[in-house]
């Protein structure tokens, strides 16, 4: 597999004709880890939404390019076949569906291919004892009744099985104990020095906490939605140490927190769009299925 390369210029997206995301420049390859990190409502989770193709933004400009191909022109389900994974920061609860039926729908999806069954729990298992998941997991329905470091790793074990190219994770780290950070940076670690230049991670977070396990070539920094700096993992322990107090004074910016807000309702959303978690989704019991059913959840 040839190194993926996500390549944004100048992006940018509203909501309800607010501009959020003023100008985003960044590009990504194949074994390289970035974080992005920024204040409350600042347009961080926008830019993961937006990338994986969330109805409620709209892209006033700019392009965005995944190994040469014009992402922003595919469906959720499309962009998802190509390799893009979004780790939500609300994981939804799919009553009726229990996670092995969707695991088994969003892997044939995904890989383009029906995986025997017995093949399939064989991963599934190995993923779980990874993951230090409960093994009555596989037959519990997807997400309901999970704790919230539960639904995280379900994010991951998601992630594990659907081995994407690009993996965006919002705020994965949010909601953790001590014990389930570093189960899931560890399993985030583990993954990517296994895949090399098959894969690269987006991962944005508020603390340095989760980078102590994943650690980032890159730190980016969003305010008022626009990269204001770039630098590599010590800017991420200053950051935790000071704040972003002296960023803004270093730069001469104020934050406008009420333009972004994060579009945190967008959260809220009942989907997993890197995954295709949602109830029809889920329920759907074919490759064509889970692609069209992703597609039509945002209609």
């Amino acid at each position: 597999m040839a190194k993926p390369v996500l390549d944004i210029k100048n992006l940018k997206v509203e909501v309800e004709g607010k501009e959020i995301l003023h100008g985003i420049n960044l590009h990504i390859e194949g074994g390289e880890i970035h974080a992005i990190m920024g204040p409350n409502g600042t347009g961080k989770s926008t830019l993961a939404s937006a990338l994986m193709g969330h109805p409620r933004y709209t892209i006033t400009a700019g392009t965005v390019t995944l190994d040469g191909a014009d992402l922003l022109s595919m469906s959720v389900d499309e962009r998802a076949r190509a390799g893009i994974f979004l780790g939500m920061q609300y994981p939804a609860e799919v009553p009726g569906v229990t996670n092995t039926d969707f695991l088994r729908s969003a892997v044939n999806a995904k890989r383009n291919c029906t995986v025997g069954f017995m093949d399939f729990r064989k991963e599934l298992i190995a993923a779980l004892n990874e993951l230090e998941m409960r093994k009555d997991l596989p037959d519990r329905y997807l997400n309901e009744g999970f704790s919230g470091g539960e639904k995280k790793r379900n994010e991951i074990l998601q992630m594990k099985l659907l081995r994407p190219s690009i993996a965006i994770l919002d705020e994965i780290d949010s909601g953790l104990d001590i014990d389930a950070l570093r189960i899931v940076g560890q399993n985030i670690t583990d993954m990517f020095k296994k895949r090399g230049e098959e894969m690269a991670v987006l991962m944005i977070t508020h603390y340095q906490r989760l980078l102590d396990y994943v650690h980032p070539d890159f730190v980016h920094v969003i305010i008022d939605g626009k990269i204001v700096h770039t630098g590599d993992a010590a800017l991420a322990l200053r950051l935790e140490a000071e704040g972003y107090d002296w960023l803004k004074q270093e730069l001469g910016i104020e934050i406008n927190a009420d333009e972004a807000q994060d579009a945190s309702g967008a959260g809220q959303v009942a989907t997993d769009v890197g995954g295709g978690s949602s109830a029809s989704t889920a329920s759907s019991a074919s490759a064509a299925g889970v692609a069209n059913d992703l597609d039509a959840l945002f209609k």
